[in-house]
């Protein structure tokens, strides 16, 4: 018996990719390992986005090499792209892929390190700028997880000033439509009944295809064809989220009323260091006539602290325009420079403090922002996708509503991976308690 384990860091597109690289696995006669058992594979699935990411990435490939130490050891993702060298200095990796090459892994993984390209640890690392091809791993089998993601697109166009995404990840290259509406098929002929949208850069979605379409033309298609109850649509660019989307969404059952976007900075001049296409007063545009358009929707936004430059009042531009907005939740995120980046080379860094102090404060608004809008909710009857895993601290069944709150619930386990009407009772911490009927 041949014998595996992933490890996954950072976004929702690694791990969609984790996912389906491991049901190839299981396909080819491969069995997965929980917990302390040792494995024959492991593959290390990295992210780059932040100096951290980078050595939690280092950290996790050495913590493989020490817990199975008679396993071949595959290190791939973001980090492996940008810095192979850096990973081939780790005594015990048998095996570097970039993205190019990601979804040749269960292919690779069955042959001998040194077999393809002559070197140790083998390398297959194709500089990712010049793929124009969205290549797929392909899916064999349908995982476990209630609510699947469906990677769409990857790479980016955009180069923020900032970002290593694009390096990492190459340009923007999309699923095409016909293809997308056959996996939400085969997902929800699976039984499943919510699918996540996602991708590097969402919103660019269907402008690299022949003939070029739109991420707003491809929601039109899922939502006429109703293949699936629920689509989820996962992180968008505040510019790429139209009117239309919204629209679409408000007037359809079917899209969940849930939008994560990306606003990094309130400050018009950070902003414009960022390289980022909006302003403070378009991204406060959005956000209201979303929750005009949706009520009970979630707002989402992303905020990167201690960009170079970012002056008290630049950060308290930030922290005032959220405080006024209807957003919901926050995700904070230190400045970090990565190298080859426009940012990296900027002379006016934040201290450490301030960054840690910046940091704190805005998620103390963001606990504050999530309590008010769950306190919104007892005394209403909601929709909610149960999962199929109970609550591990309650044992009660935990589910997820339309507009991404978490929902706590008595009930059998028939009622696993199906949609139920659930009365809200109250909230405790940052979930809502109910009553399944």
């Amino acid at each position: 018996m041949k014998t595996f384990k992933i490890t996954t860091l950072g976004c929702k597109v690694n791990q969609c990719e984790s996912e389906a690289l491991g049901q190839c696995l299981k396909s080819a006669g491969w069995t997965p390992v929980d917990g302390e058992e040792t494995a024959d594979l492991c593959i290390i699935n990295t992210c780059t986005v932040t100096h951290k990411a980078s050595m939690q990435s280092r950290q996790a490939a050495r913590q493989a090499i020490r817990r199975h130490p008679e396993a071949r050891v595959l290190v791939t993702g973001c980090y492996a792209q940008t810095e192979p060298e850096a990973i081939a200095e780790i005594e015990g990796v048998d095996a570097i892929v970039g993205h190019g090459e990601k979804h040749r892994i269960p292919e690779l993984v069955d042959r001998h390190p040194d077999e393809t390209t002559g070197e140790h640890p083998a390398t297959h690392c194709p500089n990712i700028g010049h793929e124009r091809t969205f290549r797929r791993i392909p899916l064999t089998e349908i995982g476990e997880r209630t609510r699947p993601f469906l990677k769409i697109q990857d790479g980016c166009d955009a180069f923020c000033t900032y970002c290593i995404v694009p390096h990492a990840r190459g340009r923007s290259r999309s699923l095409p439509p016909e293809a997308v509406l056959d996996s939400i098929r085969a997902l929800a002929e699976s039984g499943y009944h919510e699918v996540v949208l996602s991708g590097v850069h969402l919103g660019c979605y269907g402008m690299d295809l022949t003939p070029k379409t739109d991420l707003f033309a491809l929601l039109q298609e899922i939502d006429r064809e109703g293949a699936v109850d629920r689509v989820r649509i996962s992180s968008i660019e505040p510019h790429e989220l139209t009117p239309a989307i919204i629209d679409l969404a408000a007037g359809s059952d079917r899209f969940c009323r849930h939008f994560h976007i990306p606003l990094q900075s309130g400050d018009n001049g950070v902003l414009e260091r960022m390289g980022r296409p909006y302003t403070r007063t378009e991204f406060g545009d959005l956000v209201r006539r979303i929750r005009t358009r949706i009520a009970d929707a979630a707002v989402g936004a992303d905020v990167l602290v201690g960009f170079p430059g970012e002056s008290d009042a630049a950060f308290s531009n930030t922290y005032d325009l959220i405080q006024e907005l209807p957003i919901t939740y926050l995700h904070v995120f230190p400045f970090s420079p990565r190298k080859g980046t426009p940012a990296a080379t900027f002379s006016d860094p934040v201290s450490v403090d301030t960054v840690k102090q910046r940091c704190k404060r805005l998620r103390e608004l963001g606990i504050v922002k999530k309590r008010a809008f769950l306190e919104s909710f007892p005394g209403k009857t909601m929709t909610v996708l149960v999962e199929t895993q109970r609550d591990r601290k309650t044992g009660l069944l935990k589910g997820i509503t339309s507009n991404y709150l978490t929902v706590l619930l008595n009930g059998g386990d028939e009622l696993q991976n199906s949609l139920v009407e659930a009365k809200v009772e109250s909230v405790k911490g940052d979930v809502l308690i109910g009553a399944a009927g």
